[in-house]
């Protein structure tokens, strides 16, 4: 066939088939291939251009009907009986659709003002006339549990995971699908109870053996207590939600504003634009725009979802799930600045001068829609010179003026010099069934330094402005080093032959001499990860001590309500200061912010220390492949019990357990951080090169245990016992084989990128 369809035809496709929009699909059913699909991607753009399409990620679909799935709420019997329903979400031109809903047997009563999710399609030849299936009554929400399922003589019993669960829950005869004894298993309360009083479940997820891949996350969430299940009345309070219209906002639809995200991004809370300043007055100045997904809207305070958020105090992510802070309506829906829609928002205007130094700022409470959802990839190859399809539209209206902004942002931070650690950041990269197949170390662009810069000066003009308005607030709060650590810093840098200022009011520029001077050598890891360690742990709190690290007086956290309650404090604090409405920060919660800022601190150290473990336990069994091979790394950590070695080709953390290192004894030494051999005196310290054997790994607990073989290229004394006693120079041992094998590992990790 491979003859170009008219518009019409293309039109009249897209509505009978809704679920098959792609470009790929269109051109499958008209049979398309070859160079004519570029005449058919020139027909699609003038039917979006005409306003007869609009394109969502890769696929079309005409903007006066409605997709495939949708929230519709219940209006009732119409006058012939039949239950009708309303679109949650209608931006159309077009007059809004009639649905009739069409009941099906096990279906349950639906009554007038009820909220469900419904497949709908339209009814050819009767207009704007749909009909409706229910897929769920929005605000079931049944309890689950996580457990490790025990097969019985009818059914079984699954024992939780969780420490705080109290009692096993008894799976009846039928419910527990093809669950094998010992699996892991999630399942879910059927609201009965067995004859002993037990909550009785049905099983809807085989997660397989409790030590498998896809366990590691679900156990780390569990075992550190943060709450992945919200109440019935939270989802119900989320799902009746509808969006933000434009009162009382300021419409700010024209306005460019892009997001920029990792490729795997969940929810886009954060978009910016910038453009030159025409200010004779500001030669060479930029105005910027940072506009924020404005979760107060939705959020009030004392409501069922306020409640939960402030419990969870913020969104926890691991390498295959997000244990989100708001439930998905909110979180991936109206909350988030998906390209197309309008969506609420509170926006700064920036004003900066050339050399980057801010000189005003203003925040509206706005109304915005998006052109574009980008990623930091697309977006620096555009700014090297290789736009893709997406991108390239953007790049003189939009990606220019922002990197051009960024570069006067530059300028600035130069000069106030905030810490400036190198730390690469891991990746688990994971297959379909949750195994690792690589650890990569996260790529660095610009567009994640632009947006980085971006927020902080948000973050910045919204601290300011709070202060101005003398209206509360919670701070993020980065303390400087205490004494102590300062010491042992400067005792490790001494021991790596550095200068580290001694006798003076400490400043980040300081520090930053510290870690420019390890640049390129070989103590560049060591010094940067021992910087890290001698700082204080950042923290919420109603008072403001300044943040030493960003080298900033005000800072509060802004720029990621959907993920951090501190955020949306910040958010309704901007509400109440400004008088745009009821939804501020009511005198109760300012009253309490001290105590708030306490909790969700705590909160933030407990996704830390979750995701943490969870990384471990992947790394682990990612290593589990490589136990008796020889390896490279690094002493990262030296404690009485043992010394830890970071691995060069994974980054992973083990453990050589001191009673690995030989016969002799080794005495600890805290402040210098040092373990010696009683006998040899041989030294061991941080930052040193090893060569060490996998001996072991733990994948449950995440436990990696190593062996040593040599230090800085020597062999350990053996010590004690008539040994090798330190006497004269230590055997050299040849490192050529510990190469090879942790060039294997890199190389695997490389190719599985």
């Amino acid at each position: 066939m491979n003859k170009l369809p008219t518009k019409a035809a293309i039109l009249q496709w897209i509505i009978d088939n809704p679920t098959q929009t792609a470009k790929r699909d269109i051109a499958k059913a008209f049979g398309i291939k070859g160079a004519k699909r570029i005449d058919l991607k020139r027909i699609l753009k003038e039917l979006e251009a005409e306003g007869h399409l609009t394109k969502r990620k890769k696929t079309f679909r005409d903007p006066d009907s409605l997709p495939p799935v949708s929230v519709l709420q219940v209006l009732g019997p119409d006058s012939d009986g039949d239950l009708t329903a309303k679109a949650m979400e209608w931006e159309g031109t077009g007059p809004e659709p009639e649905i009739l809903i069409i009941p099906k047997q096990g279906d349950k009563a639906l009554g007038a003002g009820d909220r469900i999710l419904a497949r709908v399609n339209k009814i050819k030849g009767a207009g704007n006339l749909y009909e409706a299936r229910l897929i769920r009554h929005i605000g079931a929400n049944p309890e689950r549990i996580l457990g490790v399922f025990r097969q019985g003589h009818e059914g079984g019993r699954i024992l939780p995971i969780d420490k705080g669960a109290a009692k096993e829950w008894e799976v009846p005869a039928g419910a527990a699908g093809a669950a094998k004894d010992g699996e892991l298993v999630e399942a879910e309360l059927t609201g009965t109870k067995a004859r002993m009083g037990l909550p009785r479940a049905q099983i809807v997820a085989r997660l397989g053996d409790p030590t498998a891949p896809k366990a590691v996350s679900l156990i780390a969430i569990h075992q550190h207590g943060i709450p992945d299940h919200f109440p019935d009345e939270v989802i119900a309070e989320a799902d009746a939600k509808t969006p933000a219209g434009l009162d009382g906002r300021t419409d700010l639809r024209d306005v460019p504003l892009v997001t920029i995200d990792p490729s795997d991004a969940r929810d886009h809370d954060d978009a910016c634009y910038a453009e030159p300043d025409m200010d004779s007055a500001n030669k060479g100045g930029h105005i910027l725009w940072v506009a924020i997904a404005d979760v107060a809207h939705y959020v009030t305070p004392g409501s069922e979802l306020d409640v939960e958020a402030r419990n969870r105090g913020n969104s926890s992510y691991f390498p295959d799930r997000v244990v989100p802070m708001l439930p998905d309506r909110l979180s991936g829906d109206l909350c988030s600045l998906h390209e197309g829609v309008s969506r609420a928002c509170i926006a700064v205007r920036i004003v900066i001068d050339a050399d980057g130094q801010k000189l005003c700022h203003e925040f509206l409470r706005g109304l915005m829609k998006s052109p574009a959802s980008l990623n930091y990839t697309e977006v620096q190859q555009a700014m090297d010179g290789n736009p893709n399809e997406k991108t390239e539209p953007f790049v003189s209206p939009v990606l220019r003026p922002l990197y051009a902004a960024y570069g006067a942002l530059k300028k600035a931070r130069a000069l106030r010099q905030p810490l400036e650690l190198d730390l690469p950041e891991r990746k688990i990269i994971l297959d379909d069934e949750g195994k690792v197949t690589s650890v990569a170390f996260a790529e660095r662009f610009d567009a994640h330094r632009l947006i980085e810069e971006f927020m902080v000066l948000a973050n910045v003009c919204a601290a300011e402005t709070l202060i101005e308005k003398k209206q509360p607030l919670l701070f993020r709060v980065h303390e400087e080093p205490s004494q102590e650590k300062l010491n042992a810093l400067r005792e490790t840098a001494q021991s790596a032959g550095l200068n580290m200022a001694k006798g003076q009011v400490l400043q980040t520029k300081h520090l930053n001499q510290l870690l420019r001077q390890a640049a390129d050598t070989d103590e560049a890891e060591l010094i940067n990860i021992s910087t890290l360690r001698s700082m204080t742990q950042a923290y919420y709190s109603p008072e403001n001590f300044g943040h030493f690290g960003l080298a900033l007086r005000n800072y509060g956290h802004f720029t990621s309500p959907i993920r951090r309650y501190a955020d949306l404090i910040v958010h309704r604090a901007l509400v109440t200061a400004h008088g745009w409405g009821k939804d501020g920060l009511t005198q109760k919660d300012a009253d309490g912010l001290k105590e708030t800022g306490e909790h969700i601190s705590q909160t933030e150290r407990r996704s830390m220390m979750a995701e943490r473990d969870t990384t471990d336990r992947y790394l682990a069994a990612f290593l589990s492949e490589y136990v008796g091979e020889e390896l490279g790394g690094r002493i990262s950590g030296v404690v009485k019990f043992g010394v830890f070695v970071k691995l060069d080709a994974t980054g992973a953390d083990g453990l050589v357990p001191v009673r690995s290192l030989g016969r002799e004894f080794f005495h600890f030494d805290a402040d210098s951080s040092t373990l010696m051999g009683s006998d040899s005196g041989f030294m061991i310290g941080l930052g040193q090169r090893v060569t060490v054997k996998l001996a072991s790994t733990t994948p449950q607990t995440g436990g990696v245990e190593l062996e040593m073989l040599t230090i800085d290229g020597q062999a350990l004394p053996k010590g004690g016992g008539g040994g090798h006693r330190g006497r004269g120079k230590p055997v050299r041992r040849k490192e050529k084989t510990s190469k090879r094998k942790t060039d294997k590992v890199k190389r695997k990790v490389k190719r599985q990128r």
